[in-house]
């Protein structure tokens, strides 16, 4: 029988025939059903999210890896945590068959090999220490599989992202987030419904990690870099927010703090100058709250 992200859907079969708006609406309807399917599949999500701050916290990384759209989405998660959280490049990794090349041309023969999926992730040094999701629409992939397997062999976390139930993906992880959204308005097209919840999940996990790692406070950005002008004024915004100092002193503190928020933040609630902040926030990780706790006791 064929995966459910292959088969063909009977709300749609008509969509060449219909006017642009009527098919619009059938596509509107089938991603309403996203939400519902992720809804579902949260405890397991959860569970991730914890496993892997888990694992971050003792020095671990963590490893998307996928072919194609799960690839991509993967590659793409990845990309923005450092600049949203100002963690390291080295902490979250994305990992696509067929290396970079494939965010933007198709290179759907990479995926075929399990070797391929193990041999990228040891060319990435994985330790025991890190954790490893498998993402893949289908949950059948070769490559995706392998990497997980491999994973699985060296003693990291394992989880699975895939919109099938009990597929070979799940099978081979620690944990297994299913998704299970239905076949697609274009069949086979998984970009659509399955990608959807694809990033979805993979925003919750990466952001949740993020918060238990101590890079949030409230919901508030804490840790952003202030690398262009609209991060700067995000920042000016937090630290106003933080502090409640007015105009004057909270741009005296923000220049003094080289324009790093994190160093104004500890500044502030310790009553050091930059020299000491910038090392505190070093010695921890850059999370906010340890690094005033060092300053203080």
């Amino acid at each position: 029988m064929l995966p459910i992200t292959e088969q063909e859907n009977p709300e749609t079969e008509n969509i060449d025939k219909i006017s642009t708006i009527e098919a619009l609406r059938l596509i509107n309807a089938e991603d309403a059903k996203v939400a519902d399917a992720v809804q579902l599949a949260l405890p397991e999500i959860a569970l991730t999210v914890d496993s892997v701050a888990e694992r971050l916290q003792n020095g671990g990384r963590l490893f998307y890896v996928g072919s194609g759209t799960s690839g991509r989405l993967g590659v793409l998660d990845a990309s923005e945590i450092p600049p949203t959280f100002g963690v390291s490049y080295e902490l979250v990794q994305g990992v696509i068959a067929g290396g970079y090349e494939a965010l933007y041309k198709a290179t759907e023969s990479s995926e075929d090999s399990k070797n391929a999926g193990a041999d990228d992730l040891s060319s990435r040094g994985l330790t025991k220490n890190d954790a490893v999701i498998g993402i893949a629409a289908s949950g059948s992939t070769p490559y995706t599989i392998g990497a997980v397997e491999f994973a699985r062999g060296v003693g990291c976390f394992t989880a699975s992202v895939t919109c099938a139930f009990d597929s070979e993906l799940s099978r081979a992880a620690h944990v297994s987030i299913e998704a299970v959204v239905g076949a697609e308005a274009i069949t086979g097209s998984t970009r659509m419904k399955a990608g959807t919840a694809q990033k979805m999940i993979l925003n919750m996990i990466s952001t949740m990690t993020m918060v238990r790692l101590g890079y949030v406070k409230g919901n508030r950005m804490i840790n952003v870099k202030s690398s262009n002008q609209k991060l700067k004024d995000r920042s000016l915004r937090i630290l106003r927010a933080e502090t409640g100092l007015n105009e004057f002193a909270l741009r005296i503190l923000f220049k003094s703090a080289g324009e790093d928020l994190r160093v104004a933040l500890v500044m502030h609630e310790s009553g050091t100058k930059r020299g000491p902040a910038a090392e505190a926030l070093q010695k921890s990780n850059y999370v906010v709250d340890r690094a005033v706790e060092l300053l203080k006791n």
